[in-house]
């Protein structure tokens, strides 16, 4: 999350075991490298913005990296559910398998990643 001012909070209300990943993750020694190509437009944008937020550029594209990768990952492993989501999430989990109307002969015929000629995927 990005507060008007620039700099970056993790959303500690909405995933607070999330936080305490990330925080003890930033305070561990470092001994990994990676290396970024990146043109001038591009290396001036992060150097004002970690000037901006009062880090180095280091620190800056870490944090902000750290974070993307944290939200995209969220949506993967964590939720969190009521006790009423939890319910309606836990019935469709063990409820039976319906059957869709349509969707046996829909996936029997070819799609355009299929070849025209025989019918058969590449």
């Amino acid at each position: 999350m990005h507060s008007g001012t620039g700099a970056v909070h993790p959303p500690v209300a909405r995933l607070p075991v999330a936080y305490i990943v990330r925080t003890i993750i930033c305070m561990s020694a470092k001994a990994e490298r990676m290396h970024l190509r990146l043109d001038a437009e591009q290396k001036a944008l992060l150097e004002a913005a970690s000037a901006a937020a009062g880090a180095s550029v280091s620190t800056f594209v870490l944090a902000a990296a750290t974070e993307a990768a944290a939200d995209v990952l969220a949506d993967r492993r964590v939720f969190v559910l009521d006790e009423r989501e939890w319910r309606a999430f836990d019935d469709a989990l063990t409820r039976p398998p319906g059957e869709v109307a349509g969707l046996r002969e829909l996936l029997r015929e070819p799609t355009v990643l299929d070849d025209r000629d025989t019918g058969t995927g590449r």
